[in-house]
């Protein structure tokens, strides 16, 4: 994960992209696929997606649904 540092701006790091997410998924709830399609060109690859992810979750941010197998945004 990169996260800032002496080496890493923020702008490079994945907390950066965190509103990029967060804001794909604040007025509806969407499937980790077309998330994925909606926020690529601004990700490198799906291994930094899925740290992303994995991070917002940790904060509580976002959630999954088990029965639709969509994200949404817990604000």
């Amino acid at each position: 994960m990169r996260f800032p540092s002496k080496n890493t701006s923020f702008s490079e790091s994945i907390i950066a992209k965190f509103p990029m997410i967060l804001d794909a998924l604040e007025d509806n709830d969407i499937s980790v696929s077309e998330l994925f399609k909606s926020v690529k060109y601004g990700i490198e690859d799906v291994g930094e997606f899925i740290e992303i992810l994995d991070c917002l979750y940790a904060l509580g941010k976002v959630e999954l649904n088990a029965e639709t197998r969509c994200l949404y945004y817990v604000g």
